[in-house]
């Protein structure tokens, strides 16, 4: 399940990122967006979501929403 499924104010943990670009995990990490950490969906929006990673909240769109496994 990727975070364009998952239900909103929900917290779930990140299983995996299916990127094999290393310019963009290098960018999630810094966010602390990895495997293991806890993420919630805040809302959906029609280009994407927003999500709350270690109390900030960030605007993602839905191609990168789609590689987030949780």
């Amino acid at each position: 399940m990727n975070l364009l499924d998952a239900e909103v104010e929900k917290e779930y943990i990140i299983k995996d990122i299916l990127t094999d670009d290393e310019e963009l995990n290098s960018f999630l990490f810094t966010l602390g967006c990895y495997s293991g950490e806890p993420i919630t969906v805040i809302s959906h929006l029609k280009g994407g979501c927003v999500v709350s990673i270690k109390d900030a909240r960030y605007n993602i769109d839905n191609q990168l929403a789609e590689v987030i496994l949780i």
